[in-house]
């Protein structure tokens, strides 16, 4: 044999020997990579039931927020009405407010007359309080 040959050998007992120590490594890191597809195998499963549920509850929400917003409309149209009224109601206390005004401005003349002639008159006859 040769030192070649010899070199040769060494070099690849190297090698041999190199394999054997990356194996047991390799052969884990296969474990660990199994465990992991598992995994992600779960989360996969899990996943789509649970995008489902929230699709599904998005779905009520918005369906809720029309309504609300339904709901809104109404209560505005609802509002509007109110303030008609309000305002039609305004307008006729000032009127009431006004005919009282009135009433009370020419009945006052002739009652404030009528009584002072009869507190005239009951001085006048005697029967009055002096």
């Amino acid at each position: 044999m040769s030192g070649t040959e010899i070199a040769a050998l060494v070099a690849a007992g190297a090698f041999a020997m190199l394999v054997l120590v990356l194996a047991v490594p390799i052969l884990r890191l296969r474990h660990t990579v199994d465990a992991a597809t598992a995994v992600l195998r779960q989360v996969e499963g899990r996943t789509g039931p649970l995008l489902d549920g929230v699709t599904d509850t998005v779905t009520n929400v918005n369906t809720t927020l029309g309504q609300v917003q339904v709901t809104i409309d109404g209560v505005n149209v609802q509002l509007a009405k109110v303030d008609t009224v309000t305002s039609q109601l305004a307008s006729a206390t000032s009127g009431v407010s006004r005919l009282v005004g009135a009433v009370t401005d020419h009945a006052s003349g002739p009652v404030g007359k009528i009584a002072a002639l009869a507190y005239g008159l009951r001085r006048a006859t005697g029967r009055g309080r002096p």
